[in-house]
Order: structure tokens, then sequence, then C-alpha cells
């Protein structure tokens, strides 16, 4: 399909896609400097105490680099029957069946809502599970030398594998959560009903 630049409509609108192209390119940009990060991480090159914060609901996250993979837009989910509700489905992550969980709904709360901004955070290879977490959103790397450590008393009590909880500069409160240790949890690995 040709496009007529001498149409004052069809200027219009070309004019509007190098916005959404920029933005692609920052995307891109983004995810490549994250994926970066992440393997310096996994080599052990990184010097900060960084984590990759996500967001489940309104629930802030703090994962390891070396425990968290590949990030991969939702997209589709293919549901697997008999199953609890919290387990999600099967994603198709390059050739690789990843069973794709849904965290809150774990821990009892409400169902993610699945959009077009949700993504699937995998486990690392390392973890030798094969497996996702569904998250709402993908908030980059975060600092924790920067953010003040929770006592447990003030956080109440949580999980073996949501060991610690930080304050950051804004007040906003992040859980940390070892995915190491989630992989072990006996509830987590009954996912049939």
């Amino acid at each position: 399909m040709t496009q007529n630049l001498s149409d004052p409509v069809a200027s219009d609108q070309a004019s509007s896609r190098p916005d959404s192209g920029v933005r692609r390119t920052r995307l891109r940009e983004f995810q490549a400097q994250l994926v970066e990060r992440m393997q310096a991480a996994q080599r052990g090159d990184f010097t900060q105490v960084n984590q990759l914060g996500i967001m489940v609901g309104q629930v802030r996250y703090l994962l390891e680099l070396r425990e968290a993979g590949e990030i991969v837009s939702a997209g589709l989910l293919t549901t697997v029957p008999l199953t609890k509700e919290w387990y999600v489905g099967l994603s198709n992550i390059r050739g690789n069946l990843t069973s794709v969980v849904d965290l809150p709904r774990f821990q009892g709360g409400e169902l993610t809502p699945l959009d077009h901004g949700c993504r699937i955070v995998a486990f690392a290879p390392a973890l030798a599970f094969n497996s996702g977490l569904l998250v709402s959103q993908v908030l980059g790397l975060r600092n924790i030398a920067d953010m003040e450590e929770i006592s447990a008393q003030e956080g109440g009590q949580m999980p073996a594998w949501l060991p610690l909880q930080y304050r950051d500069n804004e007040g906003n409160i992040w859980h940390k959560l070892s995915l190491a240790t989630l992989v072990q949890d006996q509830d987590f690995l009954q996912i049939g009903l």
C-alpha cells in the first residue's frame, strides 16, 4: 500500500507514527540494557546490589538477577485443565513450554488482570524449574543499598520465599522474592486439583 504524502490526513498519520517508533526503540534499548545487566549479574560482574523490580497487581517485588530469566510479553497462554486457579497456564518461550503462575492468587489474593502490559518473568535456567511469574509491570533495576530494610515486626509474618521487605525513598514497600525458595515450597509444586 502506497501513501499519498500530499493528502493532509495521510501526512498527519505519517507524522504521528515516529512517536510510536521512538517508543519502540526506547523499549528495545531498555530491554537490551536490562538483559545486559542481568547477564552481568549472572556472571558475577555486578558490584552494586541491584534487583529486578516488578509489580504484580499493586504489590512491588524485588528479584535477584541471578534467579530471573527471560522477560517476555504474556501474549497467548494455554490453560491447563484440572489445575489450581493460580496456575495460569503454559506459554511457549523460545520453543520451551513454561508454566505461568499468578503469585497473588497463589497467596490467596485476587487474580492478576491479564492485559497488554503484562509480562512473564521466567525463572533462571540455573533454578532448573521451567516456570515463570505473571507480572503486571516490569519496573527495571533497583538498588537495595538505597532502601531501608523493614523489620519483621513492621512487615508482618511472611512466607520463607518472601524473606525481607524494604522501603524506598518514596515510601514504597518492596518485598524481596526468593524464587529459589519458592520452587521448594510444597504448595507451589502441587498445581493439580
